[in-house]
């Protein structure tokens, strides 16, 4: 697991946290379409994700299901870091997207590390800073304008200027312009492949629909 931990964290924490999460933390597998954490579950511990993706919903009094944000490697879930420090019970869901290896943090450790590992700290808050972001674009979306009709404009535009339909792009650049996460954007643009509207090649999106 320290080697995996290496891949992943290596840039962000410093030896001897690596050392400690691979001494506590419990590597987890889990296949697609797996709940990892329900709402109304205690929580014991967090996750760090190694590989794959984790999608995290909320729910309304109907059972009706809300899409916060996607999360991948790299990341962990702030929704669950909140219940972890509180003491409280989940109000998320999270599902594997796809499958998923994961390494999961005691809760306990949480606080300790906030204090000893200054790396750490500013995982977590940078982490904070990110869903929180990702929770006010669900929120524009959602009152103002459908992504998908903003990516499309968007790639229409660019197409305009250039004059070229051939769009050298990637997806992370296109996120980053939208103000938007590169996840919501590559499945929004297999979408649109799916429906005709372009075609995606690497880094080149070929616009069908001018």
């Amino acid at each position: 697991m320290i080697e995996e931990l290496k891949m992943h964290y290596g840039y962000l924490f410093e030896d001897e946290l690596l050392q400690e999460i691979n001494q506590c933390g419990l590597f987890k597998a889990v296949p697609e379409g797996y709940t990892l954490m329900d709402i109304g579950q205690t929580i014991s511990h967090m996750p760090l994700l190694i590989s794959g993706a984790l999608k995290i919903l909320r729910e309304d009094e109907q059972g009706d299901e809300l899409l916060l944000y996607f999360i991948e490697q790299g990341d962990t879930c702030t929704m669950s870091i909140s219940c972890c420090m509180g003491n409280s019970k989940s109000e998320i869901r999270a599902i594997a997207e796809t499958a998923a290896t994961l390494i999961m943090v005691p809760v306990e450790k949480m606080g300790e590390w906030m204090g000893k590992y200054k790396s750490w700290q500013n995982f977590i808050l940078q982490s904070y800073h990110e869903r929180t972001v990702e929770l006010l674009e669900s929120i524009d979306t959602i009152a103002f304008l459908k992504m998908d009709e903003r990516l499309l404009k968007y790639l229409k535009d660019k197409a305009m200027v250039n004059h070229n339909d051939m769009i050298a792009v990637t997806h992370q650049d296109i996120a980053q312009d939208l103000h938007t996460s590169r996840v919501v954007i590559s499945r929004l643009l297999k979408k649109l492949e799916n429906d005709g509207r372009l075609k995606l090649y690497r880094n080149q999106i070929h616009l069908l629909d001018l």
